[in-house]
C-alpha cells in the first residue's frame, strides 16, 4: 500500500478499507450517497468494504451519456434524497463517473463533500487526481466545469481485474503519456506487454507525475497544460468516433492523438526522426494502427479550433520534444495538422 500527500487531499493506493470507513465515520455525514454505472454496480461495488449505509444513484455508463441531462439527473436525485450541505458522495466508477461526480457534488448546494474511488486504469492514473471536473457540451468533452478538490482518492487495484483488455489498453496510454512529457528512463522501463502487470508501482509513477505538475499550477494556466499532450488531436477523434457505430476508447483516441502531435513536434524540429518513429512503433505495437482516415481533415481541425489551450483563434497545443520533456503554449497551423494527419 502507497499513500501520496496533495496540500489538501491524501491518495490511497491499495491501502486497507478501514481507512477509508475511518475517514467517513469521523466525518459525521448526514448522509453518504455513493454514485455508480450500470457496470460498477455489477463489478466494483462488491469490491468495497464499506461499513456504512448508503444511497445509490444509477447513471447509464458511457462518455455519450456525459452531459447536462445526467447531471441533472443526479442533482435531481440527491434533492429528492435528502441530501444536504453535511452530505458525502462517493464517486465509483472510470473517468466518466469522476468528472461528473465530482461536478454535480461540487455545484449541488454550492458544494458538498466528495470522494473519488477510480474503477479503470484510466481513471486511477489521471481522472481522478488533480481536481478537474466537468461534463460534455454539444459534444465537445468537458467544456463545462470547475477546478475543485476531492476529499481523498481512494485506488485499488483489485478493480482492474474487472476490465477487459482494451479498457486496460486505454488507461496505459496515460500511463504513456506521463513518461513522455516528464521521465524518459521510465518511458524506456515501462512494460511492452500489459498482461501480467504490477499495477501498484507504475501507478504511484503516473500519480507522482501529475500531482507534481498539478501542485505547480492547479488552474492549468502554464505547466499544467502538459498533460494535454496528444489529446488536442486525441479529443478530436474520440468526438468523431462517438458519432460512429465502431468508437474509440478515450485512450486509443489519445494514443492517436500522441502520435500524431509528435509528427506535429518532428516537423517543427522539436524531436528528431528517431525519437518519433520510436515513438510511434511503440504506441502502434499496443494499439495498432488505428485508423482515423474515415474522418475529414476539416471535421478534426473543426473540433481542435474549440480546444480550452487556443487562444484569439490561435491553435496551440503541448508538444514532446525530445522524450521526457514537453512544451506547451505551442503555435500549431492548420496546415501542419493536415500533414501530420498523413502518416
Amino acid at each position: 500500500m502507497s499513500k501520496i500527500s496533495t496540500a489538501s487531499y491524501d491518495i490511497h493506493i491499495d491501502a486497507d478499507w478501514q481507512i477509508l470507513n475511518n475517514y467517513i465515520k469521523e466525518g459525521n455525514y448526514s448522509k453518504i450517497i455513493v454514485i455508480v454505472d450500470d457496470n460498477t454496480e455489477k463489478l466494483c461495488l462488491n469490491k468495497c468494504n464499506f461499513s456504512f449505509e448508503y444511497l445509490l444513484i444509477k447513471i447509464p455508463p458511457g462518455e455519450q451519456h456525459k452531459n447536462l441531462d445526467t447531471a441533472n439527473s443526479i442533482w435531481k436525485q440527491l434533492l429528492q434524497s435528502g441530501a444536504d450541505r453535511k452530505s458525502l458522495v462517493l464517486n465509483l466508477g472510470g473517468g466518466v463517473i469522476g468528472d461528473m461526480g465530482g461536478f454535480c457534488a461540487s455545484t449541488f448546494m454550492r458544494g458538498i463533500d466528495f470522494i473519488q474511488i477510480p474503477t479503470t486504469l484510466l481513471s486511477q492514473v489521471d481522472a481522478s487526481v488533480g481536481g478537474k471536473l466537468g461534463i460534455d457540451l454539444e459534444q465537445v468533452k468537458n467544456m463545462v466545469g470547475v477546478f475543485n478538490d476531492p476529499n481523498m482518492v481512494w485506488i485499488h487495484t483489485d478493480f482492474l481485474t474487472t476490465l477487459p483488455t482494451n479498457e486496460v489498453r486505454s488507461g496505459y496510454a496515460e500511463v504513456l503519456k506521463h513518461s513522455l512529457i516528464k521521465d524518459r528512463k521510465h518511458w524506456d522501463s515501462l512494460p511492452k506487454d500489459l498482461l501480467p502487470v504490477r499495477w501498484e508501482k507504475i501507478i504511484y509513477h503516473s500519480v507522482e507525475i501529475k500531482k507534481h505538475v498539478v501542485e505547480k499550477d492547479p488552474l492549468e494556466s502554464g505547466l499544467r497544460k502538459i498533460l494535454n499532450f496528444g489529446h488536442t488531436i486525441g479529443h478530436a477523434i474520440e468526438t468523431l468516433s462517438l458519432q460512429t457505430e465502431a468508437p474509440l476508447l478515450h485512450g486509443e483516441a489519445i494514443a492517436k492523438g500522441m502520435v500524431i502531435e509528435s509528427a506535429i513536434a518532428h516537423q517543427k524540429a522539436m524531436m528528431n526522426k528517431t525519437e518519433f518513429e520510436e515513438i510511434k512503433s511503440r504506441i502502434e505495437s499496443i494499439y495498432g494502427p488505428i485508423n482515423i482516415h474515415r474522418f475529414s481533415f476539416k471535421s478534426i481541425l473543426d473540433i481542435a479550433r474549440k480546444d480550452k489551450k487556443n487562444v484569439a483563434g490561435q491553435m496551440r497545443m503541448s508538444l514532446v520534444g525530445p522524450i521526457g520533456t514537453c512544451m506547451f503554449d505551442v503555435v500549431v497551423r492548420p496546415q501542419e495538422i493536415e500533414q501530420a494527419l498523413k502518416i
